[in-house]
């Protein structure tokens, strides 16, 4: 039965990451592939299966009962509003934004009491995720990216603790400096800001040019990135 359930590149590295024994929230599951996987596996020893909307919820019992898999608890409620810091020592929260990961964090400031581990993988604004970590006390672990259905993105194993994050660090990652597709990240990240530069210098607006300024600060010290990536990684 297990063999029968296949994750896609981006939940395999997340279940890669999940201690051995685990036991697991996972916030905005979905389908609860990630959980259902991890107890067919003998991964976790138990699991919630939480999501915000009761369609999304029933797709996930569906999931469990397709492939005989127990010890998963299913919950409907908001991020991690009906979930207790001791139920759980690993969270993982996945496929949004990294805007909505942090205000979920944010709801529960129990995530940075250095007893739980979480794994985050944000789908969008990135930046905006490791900025609220550096500014709320944690520490991102080790972070890694996938290539998944045509697009790169980031995974973050994340625990509370001090950190420091350069301009370059926030929009271009903590510790990506060995990844096989840190430069290709850098060279996306850097082209989508310079399209936006673009767009703001043909406005005659303060403000614009003024944001356009700082878009330039981050694409230098994007640029700069790359460049200690190709030294550490290009004979």
């Amino acid at each position: 039965m297990a063999k029968q359930l296949e994750l896609t590149p981006r939940l395999q590295l997340l279940a890669d990451w999940v201690p051995q024994g685990a036991r697991l929230a996972d916030v905005g599951t979905d389908h609860a592939f990630l959980p259902v996987w991890l107890r067919l596996h003998g991964r976790v020893v138990f699991a919630i299966a939480s999501d915000l909307r009761k369609f999304p919820l029933e797709r996930a019992k569906d999931t469990g009962r397709t492939h005989g898999a127990d010890n998963i608890d299913y919950r409907l409620c908001n991020g991690l509003e009906a979930i207790s810091p001791e139920e759980v020592d690993t969270v993982s929260i996945a496929g949004m934004g990294g805007e909505t990961i942090a205000s979920i964090l944010d709801a529960a400031p129990w995530t940075a009491d250095g007893e739980h581990t979480l794994l985050l993988q944000p789908m969008t604004h990135a930046e905006d995720l490791r900025g609220y970590l550096a500014d709320h006390g944690y520490s991102i672990i080790r972070e890694s990216l996938i290539y998944d259905r045509g697009t790169i993105y980031p995974v973050m194993e994340v625990r509370a603790g001090k950190m420091t994050l350069s301009l370059g660090q926030r929009y271009g990652g903590a510790a990506l400096l060995h990844d096989p597709l840190g430069d290709r990240y850098l060279i996306e990240r850097i082209i989508r800001l310079m399209g936006a530069i673009a767009g703001l210098n043909r406005s005659a607006s303060p403000e614009d040019r003024k944001r356009a300024d700082a878009l330039r600060d981050i694409v230098t010290a994007l640029m700069s990135m790359r460049e200690e990536w190709r030294h550490a990684n290009c004979s």
